[in-house]
């Protein structure tokens, strides 16, 4: 059984405001998983409290990875650990390659594992980049810009994936990956993840839209509204969800409706 990550009964505030009211979810590794929600019902609170953002204060639950309290953790010993969060909206590291970006990442970790590390050797990293580029089908020239200055919306979130393929993290949180990507850009992107997935990866997608689940299929789905996730299911409820919106939700919550 690989790695697991469990969110047991989370309840998250924001300056006071309570976001998150008893989050419950795990994630295997090798599975995939789509969270679901309109606008304001807590999935990217979700996500950043997941990857230890200091603005998010636990009040309640736990947090467990692989058997490892993450609360204990800080944001870089949390991704060591084997997770990730691919971001909404990406920042812009003018001066900084893509390639040294990714390669000091590396070393971070050797280093974490082994205070002697020397780094990578610039042969066996430039193997590796060119390897995971291929696999992603990813332009070599890539590596050479500067990370997401002056990159489009598409590229700033293959960019996301090519941090993903690099570091190999056990359980990937992608929040909104989707938003701002026209058609064709959302394809490549879902295909880069289509082909990282498999048994050493387990995906949660963020989304506010069925739409990259047509090209990320998850085995799982779940819906979050206020704060709780209310509604968890297959494939088909996403597909219910496209075409009846949220409002039947709604009403099943508030005991005035049916499934």
């Amino acid at each position: 059984m690989g790695a697991a990550l469990e969110i047991r009964n989370l309840h998250v505030s924001v300056e006071g405001q309570p976001i998150l009211r008893g989050v419950n979810l795990t994630v295997q590794q090798g599975e995939v998983h789509a969270l679901m929600g309109p606008n304001g019902s807590g999935k990217s609170t979700l996500a950043n409290t997941l990857m230890g953002h200091p603005a998010y204060e636990i009040t309640a639950g736990q947090l467990i990875f692989d058997g490892v309290d993450l609360l204990e953790l800080e944001t870089d010993e949390r991704s060591r650990l084997g997770l990730f969060m691919a971001f909404q909206y990406p920042v812009a590291i003018p001066g900084v390659t893509v390639a040294n970006f990714l390669r000091n990442a590396i070393n971070a970790r050797r280093r974490a594992e082994n205070p002697e590390d020397k780094g990578i050797p610039i042969p066996a990293f430039r193997k590796l980049m060119t390897e995971k580029m291929d696999m992603i089908q990813m332009d070599h020239s890539f590596a050479g810009r500067y990370l997401n200055e002056g990159f489009s919306g598409g590229e700033k979130k293959r960019a996301e994936i090519l941090q993903m393929a690099v570091l190999e993290p056990r359980i990937a949180v992608m929040d909104e990956t989707d938003s701002g990507l026209d058609i064709d850009a959302l394809r490549i992107v879902a295909e880069g993840v289509g082909r990282l997935s498999g048994p050493d990866l387990g995906v949660l997608v963020i989304t506010h839209y069925q739409r990259i689940l047509n090209y990320i299929q998850p085995q799982f789905v779940h819906i979050m509204l206020e704060g709780q996730i209310v509604e968890s299911g297959g494939p088909e409820l996403a597909l219910h969800l496209e075409e009846h919106g949220y409002d039947w939700l709604r009403e099943k919550q508030n005991g005035t409706g049916e499934a």
